[in-house]
């Protein structure tokens, strides 16, 4: 039995190491199975949480303690899982008490030292395990920083959008708002914008998937909701303006939908790589059409009539809706426009235009 306590700590001190090493240390989005228990867990008690209250506002309220929780659960895992290891490897190694060999790892893993064997084999035990917890809550001070500078370059671009595309953030909106105001010369800057910020969207969000539980700082504002406005209304410009669109709107989208493949991925999501342009969507032409109707009447120019426009339309969004809308649901993102289904029941949150205060006739100052 003694053999098997150490064989079983030793395994489980390598799954540890293993699990720290692929959410902190690797630069690769590697799947964690820690990070998705907890994500699923937690997630789920602080839904039900709120459930009482049905509302939106009460299920933000209630996530946005969802990413402090993931970290703080995962370095409790970690330092748990290294106390029962090196448990298991001291009685397994000395015939030592269960309580005495919990007593002497606690105070060696912890650099309590009040306890220690008089044996050089428990002593180098307890060297290493005096090394491994200092280690652990460095390497978690030391990615708490690229999470949030990642967190900060990502809110940045979503508050920008809320001027133009409203909040919660509507493609079709983007679009009909640039023409109210005369600022469509601005949507190249803008797709170029969104471009670079789906490619960091990528890397970061693969590599550190626990960014997808940080929340933004308004309730109606959210990342994945903001990327596919963007992607929607360069789909719709592109769709409706063949001639005229500008090449960043292709290069956005593929962007777009080329982070969310990466980030799928990293969750293990399923998704089609290739689907057929004429697969069938769950955004419907109605709303498309009327989409289409709200533009044109702030003023947007179009070169196709909205039947002409849908295949096209279609064809581009068939690559990025199914990720986007899976990865909505399980940020529990605001419920807007286009954005699809959530977990909790709350109505559609259309996005709000500000009041036109120009006088009549004339133009704001």
């Amino acid at each position: 039995m003694r053999l098997i306590h150490t064989v079983a700590g030793a395994l489980l001190l390598l799954l540890t190491i293993g699990s720290i090493l692929r959410t902190l240390v690797v630069p690769r989005g590697l799947y964690s199975s820690l990070v998705h228990g907890l994500w699923r867990a937690l997630r789920t008690v602080l839904g039900l949480a709120a459930a009482p209250f049905g509302t939106y506002r009460a299920q933000d309220r209630a996530q946005t303690w969802l990413a402090p929780l993931m970290l703080t659960g995962m370095l409790a895992v970690w330092l748990g899982g290294m106390l029962i290891s090196y448990t298991l490897i001291l009685h397994g190694t000395s015939g030592l008490d269960w309580s005495i060999s919990f007593r002497e790892a606690g105070s060696s893993l912890f650099t309590l030292g009040f306890a220690s064997g008089d044996r050089l084999h428990l002593s180098v035990i307890d060297f290493v395990a005096a090394a491994s917890g200092p280690l652990v809550i460095a390497l978690q001070i030391a990615y708490l920083p690229t999470l949030y500078s990642a967190y900060g370059r990502r809110e940045l671009e979503v508050t920008l959008l809320q001027s133009r595309a409203g909040e919660p953030a509507w493609g079709p909106e983007l679009l009909a708002r640039q023409s109210l105001v005369d600022t469509e010369t601005a949507l190249p800057q803008l797709y170029r914008d969104w471009e670079r910020l789906a490619a960091d969207l990528g890397e970061s969000h693969s590599n550190y998937p626990v960014l997808i539980s940080f929340r933004s700082p308004q309730p109606n504002r959210s990342w994945v909701v903001g990327l596919i406005a963007v992607m929607d209304a360069a789909a719709v410009h592109l769709a409706i303006c063949p001639r005229t669109a500008p090449p960043e709107a292709r290069l956005v989208l593929r962007a777009g939908f080329t982070a969310l493949r990466d980030i799928g991925r990293s969750m293990r999501v399923d998704f089609d790589p290739d689907p057929a342009p004429d697969t069938a969507i769950r955004l419907s032409y109605t709303e498309f059409d009327a989409a289409v109707a709200l533009i044109a009447a702030a003023g947007f120019p179009h070169e196709r009539p909205a039947h002409e426009a849908w295949p096209h339309f279609q064809g581009w969004r068939v690559n990025y809706e199914p990720l986007a809308y899976e990865l909505a649901r399980r940020s529990d993102a605001v419920p807007a426009l286009w954005s699809g289904p959530r977990d909790f029941r709350a109505p559609v949150i259309p996005p709000a235009r500000p009041a036109d205060r120009r006088p009549p006739g004339g133009h704001a100052g």
